[in-house]
């Protein structure tokens, strides 16, 4: 079985014998670096015949669309996201140690480029069981109690199939599935369905998430970023009038001070 990542962002990887780290840390057979990539991210590793991927700490890792937490198997045709990085899972006709990475070679550290961000949307929780967590919007998700819905929420307030997202063209649609306590976006209350763009809020109950396009942020911050300040070329004869000036205040002086001495000596004789 064989990892392939988009656009080359790194060499392609064979995984199925022994353990095969990714993650930003440079032990990692995976080195990766690109916001959200934690130093040991997750692990893949081979058992009874099955390749499985798992998560390591708090670091997010979506399998077709679903974040996933624990020890999972996955396959080829899958597609595997760390943080804003996708693996496609391809088969091959043998499994072997993963493969060495290439040599930097000038400025390139063998690290990946970030010339794409999957997936396109992410939900970011804001608050209850969910804070601080971010969930990959791919495909169709749904949300809700049970723990059969692509974003499981442990709490008393969600329904067991609350709502489902669409990611379609334009952003993603949000569909209430007839929950007790009703779906909200932007505190206003989801009648069939309401298109979530970037910057959205989402709201079950209590619960509340952002909806955030990784490419908008990045479109965002790189407007914001303060242009370089244009130092203005020194005139050709700016040392000349310098000269200019300093001549003008050793006149004034000379002045000053004959005008001390000598009426100094005419009050004198008064």
């Amino acid at each position: 079985m064989k990892l392939l990542f988009p656009n080359g962002e790194h060499d392609a990887v064979e995984v199925g014998q022994g353990e095969v780290l990714v993650g930003a840390g440079v032990d990692c057979a995976v080195m990766l670096a690109a916001p959200g990539i934690a130093p040991r991210h997750c692990k893949l590793y081979a058992r009874d015949g099955q390749v499985f991927a798992q998560p390591l700490g708090e670091a997010v890792t979506v399998l077709n669309g679903k974040q996933i937490a624990a020890e999972t198997a996955i396959k080829p045709g899958d597609l595997l996201v760390f943080a804003r990085v996708g693996a496609r899972v391809v088969a091959t006709e043998k499994t072997t140690v993963p493969l060495p990475r290439r040599a930097p070679a000038g400025d390139e550290d063998g690290r990946t480029r970030v010339r794409m961000a999957l997936p396109k949307f992410v939900m970011r929780g804001v608050s209850g069981p969910t804070f601080g967590k971010t969930f990959g919007v791919v495909g169709t998700l749904t949300l809700g109690r049970s723990a059969e819905c692509d974003i499981s929420i442990p709490s008393d307030e969600i329904s067991r199939h609350h709502a489902k997202l669409q990611v379609v063209p334009d952003g993603v649609m949000v569909e209430d599935m007839g929950s007790a306590n009703g779906t909200f976006v932007n505190n206003q209350r989801v009648h069939g369905t309401v298109l979530m763009k970037h910057g959205d809020e989402l709201r079950l109950d209590t619960v509340r998430f952002l909806l955030m396009s990784p490419a908008a942020e990045a479109a965002t911050a790189a407007q914001r970023a303060p242009e370089p300040p244009v130092l203005a070329a020194a005139p050709a004869n700016s040392h000349k009038g310098l000269w200019i000036a300093i001549l003008v205040i050793l006149v004034l002086i000379a002045a000053v001070s004959l005008f001390l001495h000598f009426g100094v000596r005419a009050l004198g004789r008064i």
